[in-house]
């Protein structure tokens, strides 16, 4: 009778027994992947809509550098920052363009210290003195925040043979080998005040799709970024120096050659505004939060349809840029 009890007390248990052992295991896995996709999405939304910033200057210190200040992110960043109380360094190649962005940022954050310094990082011997002139403008200062946001890209799409010299040497130069030495030069006194947060720039174009035809030299420049954030994340995590690689789409800068912005190609006030919340947290992010559906819908698909998109699409854009310059050489 207790047998009998016990048995009609499960019903549930009587029909999975009654099941066979492949349909179990299919009703596990399902089970399992539910469970899977619903952190994933609970993850997701905390992060991107109820994580809570960290306090920048409590946490890393009173001064921030921000290169290529003189536009697009950089330029937001360095308004975004002050208005968080964190007193900069701008780091600009244009004088005349870095002497409005800070006098902008005085007016706007009356409270904070601005200092300029002007560094053209494409030519070798200039970038020698402007990383010099950094160093000195840096010294005794509690600077806690590095954000590395020099950075340029093609005028248009172009085939690999066609990148002439200057532009090679400008690509690398400014950004791989600037985004080193800048961040080689303000490591040590992070180190020695044992706190500090290093933020390079990096780009969907080497991260977020598997290819970027017609922008080669470009997108291996970024993934140089993403690479060397990641090691230098590993190797000062212990150190009290939190490093992240961010990985914006599409913003309206000059840089992308977009003008006007919209709910996938946001504003650079509107990307920084997302992109400060992710400092400290990450080692690579996408703090833009459509950005991040974009490229979880990449993620799904294969890579030979998104290598095939994108020539295309790059192949429009260089015919556009040949035209312009066509126009350009006619007047």
């Amino acid at each position: 009778m207790a047998s009998s009890s016990s048995s009609s007390s499960c019903p549930h248990l009587e029909v999975l027994r009654s099941q066979p052992a492949w349909a179990v295991g299919l009703a596990a896995v399902g089970l399992l992947t539910l469970l899977r996709v619903g952190f994933v999405v609970a993850r997701w939304v905390y992060v991107c809509f109820l994580r809570p910033a960290k306090p920048l200057r409590r946490r890393y210190g009173a001064w921030a550098v921000v290169t290529g200040a003189s536009d697009g992110i950089g330029r937001a960043f360095a308004f975004r920052l002050a208005a968080g109380g964190l007193s900069l360094v701008l780091v600009g190649r244009n004088p005349d363009k870095l002497r409005d962005v800070a006098a902008a940022v005085r007016s706007r954050s009356p409270k904070v210290e601005v200092v300029e310094v002007v560094a053209d990082f494409a030519a070798p011997d200039l970038a020698d003195e402007g990383v010099r002139r950094l160093e000195r403008a840096v010294a005794g200062l509690d600077v806690g925040l590095l954000v590395n946001s020099a950075g340029v890209s093609y005028p248009y799409a172009r085939y690999f043979h066609e990148v002439d010299d200057h532009l090679l040497r400008t690509l690398i130069n400014v950004n791989v080998d600037a985004v080193t030495r800048v961040t080689r030069a303000l490591l040590p006194a992070m180190l020695q005040r044992k706190r500090g947060a290093i933020v390079n720039i990096g780009s969907g174009a080497a991260i977020v799709i598997p290819s970027d035809p017609l922008y080669a030299v470009y997108a291996a420049t970024k993934a140089y970024i993403d690479q060397f954030s990641r090691c230098l994340y590993v190797e000062y995590k212990g150190k009290g120096i939190d490093v992240q690689c961010q990985v914006p789409l599409y913003v309206a800068t000059k840089m992308a050659s977009i003008r006007k912005s919209s709910f996938f190609v946001p504003s650079a006030d509107t990307y920084t505004r997302a992109a400060v919340r992710w400092i400290g947290y990450e080692p690579r992010c996408t703090p833009y939060w459509p950005h991040s559906l974009i490229w979880g819908l990449l993620s799904l698909l294969p890579e030979s349809a998104i290598d095939y998109w994108r020539l295309g699409f790059c192949l429009k854009i260089r015919k556009r840029g040949q035209q312009k310059d066509a126009q350009k050489k006619a007047q």
